[in-house]
């Protein structure tokens, strides 16, 4: 669209600049929708529609709003622009990435876009809407200078997170019996997302109890829309109780 002149002078280039403006999306969709509750849009990376959606539940639980649009979004111009293979980097020699596989050898990204409507669960039986899932619990922090580089992963820091959310949600980790995982098939996160996850759980009386997943094998990474997507992965699975295979 930015690339057509004839299109932009239509409309005028202000009109053009709010609509593609990202800073813009969540308090125009409130407009188009009429919905009154907060309309914030944030940023956080790869983490950027999870963290939309931990503040939509907790603008649910301190009654800002009764229902709540969340998500993110993730669309690479030019499309089909590949990616050039850097030694040692994060991106996939061979185009295919194997999260937590021992033939792991980086990440591809993808595009996409997901929302969830999340609504209490009273209010949801009440009104009589299907239920997929129940967000019982959220965990958010940062993990700060203590890891390798500003890029690299911190078990710590993984594992402060998880043990939040578990403990948000008041339940045995020995109760949990899949984890939709960031695994980004690179030889340094996984390995430390795993870390992470048994810091988190702890020292459990049964092993091989638990199993763990990725949509990125599926889809790729769609950075600020990866936590969405594989949120509605992980509901899905949880509906049909079944779970998806590469």
């Amino acid at each position: 669209m930015l690339g057509h002149k004839n299109l932009i002078d239509q409309v005028g280039a202000f009109q053009v600049m709010t609509l593609n403006e990202k800073d813009y999306i969540a308090s125009r969709t409130a407009y188009q929708l009429d919905l009154k509750g907060p309309a914030v849009s944030v940023y956080s990376a790869c983490s950027t529609s999870l963290l939309a959606i931990s503040q939509a539940v907790q603008s649910i639980r301190n009654g800002q709003c009764e229902l709540a649009l969340a998500g993110g979004a993730s669309i690479t111009t030019p499309l089909n622009s590949g990616h050039l293979y850097q030694e040692g980097a994060m991106l996939s020699r061979d185009g295919h990435c194997r999260s937590f596989d021992a033939d792991a050898q980086g990440t591809v990204f993808s595009d996409g876009a997901g929302v969830v409507l999340l609504k209490r669960v009273d209010a949801a039986q009440r009104d009589g809407d299907t239920i997929y899932a129940v967000i019982k619990g959220v965990g958010v922090n940062n993990d700060g200078g203590g890891k390798g580089s500003f890029t690299a992963p911190s078990a710590e820091g993984q594992a402060g997170a998880i043990a939040m959310a578990i403990a948000d949600a008041d339940i045995d980790p020995a109760t949990i019996s899949y984890v939709e995982a960031h695994g980004t098939a690179t030889p340094l996160g996984d390995p430390i997302e795993i870390d992470g996850l048994t810091l988190a759980f702890g020292e459990q009386a049964s092993t091989q109890y638990c199993a763990i997943g990725t949509i990125k094998s599926n889809m790729g990474h769609l950075t600020q829309a990866a936590g969405v997507a594989g949120l509605i992965k992980t509901t899905l699975a949880l509906y049909h109780k079944q779970i998806p295979h590469r």
